[in-house]
């Protein structure tokens, strides 16, 4: 299980769990496509990439939620490293808030980013992946399988996430391609800051999960050459406490 030479896309690279992901991903020989909307920090990543490991990097600046930026960012991709071995749906968005209150811009950005961008992106992918038997993987959450009160938008659609990566996990492996979902708990993030502190300033380090231990399960995941990991849960251990 080898990702020397793989050409992978991660989007939502600019930061946490994507940064890490690429740090994992070059650290093993990958080359890696960083998409996300700030083009200054993706270059200034993929600076460090080149730098700590030689890796190979592309910087492809993309909203997810534009259909045609992430057709153009599978394509650039595809044409110039001759296909795609693994895209990680990584980029996504979370607002908090009682549903009564929700703003409906809040509710559009969340289901714009985390369910179509994905959609779009898994559309764009499976052709390439199907080519070169690879692995697609979904970053998902504990808000996918369980009630979340403090975040039901939210919450809808990471459950939104999980089961149409299972549904393309059922479609697209006889085509040969793995797909894998990866579910965190809170991770020492920048996320969540939008509605207040975020979750690296919530949490000392030690109290929940870092990025690099998601950025690890990734790796394990899209390193696979015929078996599918179907799913992994990264939770931090006092997380049932009380349930």
């Amino acid at each position: 299980m080898s990702l020397d030479d793989s050409a992978t896309i991660v989007t939502g690279a600019s930061s946490g769990i994507g940064e890490a992901t690429a740090h994992e991903f070059a650290s093993r020989g990958a080359r890696v496509a960083l998409a996300a909307r700030s083009e200054d920090r993706l270059t200034s990543i993929a600076a460090d990439l080149e730098t700590e490991y030689g890796a190979e990097t592309l910087v492809v600046p993309t909203d997810v939620r534009d259909e045609a930026a992430v057709e153009d960012l599978v394509d650039t991709v595809a044409a110039e490293w001759d296909g795609l071995d693994v895209l990680v749906n990584n980029a996504g968005l979370g607002r908090g808030g009682d549903v009564a209150d929700l703003s409906t811009e809040d509710y559009r950005a969340m289901m714009d980013t985390n369910v179509d961008g994905v959609f779009f992106a898994t559309r764009a992918a499976l052709p390439h992946l199907a080519a070169s038997d690879g692995n697609l993987i979904f970053v998902g959450s504990f808000a996918g399988q369980y009630p979340r009160p403090g975040n039901p938008v939210y919450s809808a659609t990471k459950w939104w996430v999980r089961g149409f990566a299972h549904g393309v996990e059922g479609q697209s492996g006889p085509d040969g391609v793995g797909v894998t979902v990866v579910n965190p708990t809170e991770v020492r993030t920048e996320f969540g800051g939008a509605d207040g502190d975020s979750f690296a300033e919530r949490f000392e380090p030690g109290e929940v999960s870092e990025p690099e231990e998601i950025a690890d399960a990734i790796g394990f995941a899209a390193a696979q050459d015929h078996s599918t990991v179907h799913e992994i849960d990264v939770y931090r251990r006092d997380k049932f406490e009380g349930w």
